[in-house]
């Protein structure tokens, strides 16, 4: 019998968190692969970048490996679902202060960050996130509910339909992403207890015409 199940490719780095990834999505029952390379997209139905790092030393990686074209490829120009998880939201953006980095440039925006006079640097542990969108990636999960962070800078998109849920720390700032097939969260899913499962598993096995709205 041919298994439909989409098939979900985990972007491993080398500096992310790429299998406890695998892990959450192998206990979900959710088919995966781990990718090293772009030449390994075929067969691959849903993509994870996953992350903890710095955004410059991210965008190295990625560029180094030849991900930004092929992802642009699959994701931008081929509608692709995509989840970003933590780096992975802020590398989406034009650029980060940190490092310097050039990033992605899917959406328009900057990643800025904390004031380490204000707040604790990084921001480590649970907080509130706040849902604002109707997008369906969140579609099920509370209008407000607890995740698990760990992050020195936040995104702040340019465009405000692009926030699909806010939190506080020091400043209200994007946790959450989400345009079309594009979705990214800033805490870590895989972390943050069933809450964050129910996200990856909505990911990994929504139909796309449901979870990718045009």
């Amino acid at each position: 019998m041919q298994d439909d199940r989409p098939v979900v490719g985990v972007i491993d780095y080398r500096t992310g968190n790429s299998q406890s990834v695998i892990h959450a999505l192998n206990f979900l029952g959710v088919s995966n692969r781990l990718l090293t390379s772009p030449t390994e997209l075929d067969g691959i139905d849903r993509i994870i970048l996953p992350g903890v790092g710095s955004a410059g030393t991210t965008m190295t990686y990625l560029s180094h490996a030849g991900w930004p074209d092929a992802l642009h490829g699959r994701v931008v120009e081929g509608g692709l679902p995509f989840l970003g998880i933590c780096v992975g939201l802020q590398v989406l953006f034009e650029s980060s202060e940190e490092q310097d980095a050039t990033c992605l440039g899917w959406l328009p925006g900057r990643v800025r960050a904390f004031d380490a006079e204000a707040v604790r640097v990084p921001q480590m542990g649970w907080n509130q996130v706040h849902r604002t969108s109707a997008h369906p990636f969140l579609a099920g999960l509370p209008e407000q509910g607890h995740f698990y962070f760990v992050n020195s800078y936040y995104a702040h998109p340019a465009d405000d339909a692009d926030a699909a849920a806010v939190t506080e720390y020091g400043v209200r700032f994007t946790s959450v992403v989400a345009r079309g097939n594009i979705m990214a969260t800033q805490f870590h899913t895989e972390k943050s207890g069933p809450l964050g499962l129910d996200l990856l598993e909505r990911f990994a096995k929504t139909p796309k015409e449901e979870l990718c709205p045009a």
